[in-house]
């Protein structure tokens, strides 16, 4: 037997190894209500995501390869797109597909400093960072309860000659009105974002959300309906917001080529860009001012196989949904309960819950006794991001007086419904919650 044979032979049985090794160092453990949390979120794997990850390391091939080509030509036919780009997290999807927004291959369309972006005031921070990274204008608008998503009567006076771009996230995997965001898109002829990071496998009108607008992003920490540990995309229809997010993600490069690669184009010598000499290295020529956000095949390895749970992960988030809802029914009274936008089908990624005006204890009593007795909770993440400190003193354009914003940072928060949780831990989540309206709660012990 050669080496390569006998190379082959010791990687099979590694990853039997690792097979039986995972299996038995993370088997699935009993509930205990008594001493065991009820998590917001986590990762779920097996044995294949481990040997996926040990299989890619004994390639040591250790920035982007086969397996991230593997992801992304997956991940591309899932939402239903011609192009997948990987990336290292879900905020630098974000910050790449407004990015591409401004590259001068758009020509006319080219976003330029000052111009305008809408955008919610209740949100996730990176969803409105790369607005103001590329010196643009967000544009904030309120969002409406019960949904958490964009107020879309305020899309219309949100627009303005300056306007060029709608961002904008699928709040806790549940979409925004996609009809009437696209429809005032096409009026204005604006570029549409979707954020997608919180909703993979959230359907519109029968239809996966991120396959609407011009670019959409993910995320796949472990929070997230795949995890890769870190890692993150963007995905679009269009070859040219393709390539301009290409060249932003790869240190700004006008060349294609993948690492390890060259001469893909096959003129590496033959280009003269700019004011640079004929011939110039093609690998070396700059279009964009860029970055290096590239992922690891490690980490490509564990979402293509994370990639093939992902309808059993949709399936278990939206029954843990259910049942939260249905447990957490008679408190209505006293809780502002989640719905869905219309015509949707959410994979949502968590459970928000809004105290109402006449509850008896206040989010931050009912959060600490929850903390207290285990059931993990998270505001709705920046609550009205204008009041954060970040953003206290920076440009901006509201419209109206983001009341319902307000009211989230004030009065919402969310549980977990991710695929880890079953049906004993949604009722111990549900038990505690009750509890939290008739006993007096504790301090949080830290």
């Amino acid at each position: 037997m050669d080496n390569r044979e006998r190379a082959k032979q010791l990687r099979a049985e590694i990853l039997d190894r690792v097979h039986e090794y995972a299996n038995c160092k993370w088997q699935k453990k009993t509930f205990h209500s008594k001493e065991d949390s009820v998590p917001v979120s986590g990762r779920v794997f097996d044995g294949d995501d481990v040997a996926m990850l040990v299989d890619s390391s004994l390639d040591f091939w250790l920035t982007t390869g086969r397996f991230a080509l593997q992801f992304e030509k997956s991940f591309a036919e899932r939402i239903g797109a011609k192009h997948c780009l990987l990336v290292n997290s879900g905020s630098s999807a974000n910050l790449l597909a407004l990015s591409a927004l401004t590259s001068p291959l758009l020509k006319d369309r080219q976003l330029k400093p000052g111009d305008e972006v809408i955008t919610v005031a209740a949100g996730f921070p990176t969803t409105v960072n790369p607005i103001y990274q590329n010196r643009l204008v967000p544009v904030f608008i309120d969002v409406t309860l019960p949904t958490y998503t964009a107020n879309i009567d305020q899309l219309e006076s949100a627009c303005s000659s300056k306007t060029r771009a709608i961002m904008m996230a699928h709040t806790l995997g549940n979409p925004f009105d996609l009809d009437a965001v696209m429809a005032v898109a096409k009026k204005h002829n604006l570029f549409v974002i979707e954020d997608n990071c919180d909703a993979l496998g959230t359907t519109y009108h029968g239809k996966i959300t991120g396959s609407f607008g011009d670019l959409s992003t993910y995320s796949f920490y472990p929070a997230h309906h795949i995890t890769m540990g870190e890692g993150g995309a963007v995905v679009t229809n269009d070859d040219v917001l393709k390539r301009a997010v290409e060249s932003f993600r790869d240190w700004g490069r006008d060349c294609w080529c993948m690492p390890g690669a060259q001469n893909t184009c096959c003129k590496r010598f033959a280009w003269q860009l700019g004011d640079l000499p004929y011939g110039y290295d093609h690998k070396y020529i700059y279009s964009h001012v860029g970055y290096n956000l590239k992922a690891t095949d490690m980490q490509a390895a564990v979402g293509c196989s994370q990639l093939k749970k992902l309808d059993s992960f949709i399936a278990k988030r939206k029954e843990n949904f259910r049942t939260l809802h249905t447990l957490l029914k008679p408190l209505e009274e006293f809780l502002i309960l989640p719905e869905a936008q219309a015509k949707s089908d959410p994979s949502w990624f968590g459970f928000p819950i809004t105290l109402r005006e006449n509850s008896p204890i206040t989010r931050h009593e009912l959060v600490q006794y929850l903390e207290n007795n285990r059931v993990a909770t998270r505001q709705l993440f920046a609550g009205n991001l204008i009041k954060q400190p970040a953003y206290k003193d920076l440009p901006c354009r509201i419209i109206g007086d983001l009341k319902n914003s307000d009211i989230v940072m004030e009065r919402t928060f969310w549980i977990g419904v991710y695929p880890g949780i079953d049906q004993e831990m949604c009722e111990y989540a549900a038990k505690v919650m009750k509890e939290g309206f008739t006993k007096k709660p504790n301090r949080i012990q830290l």
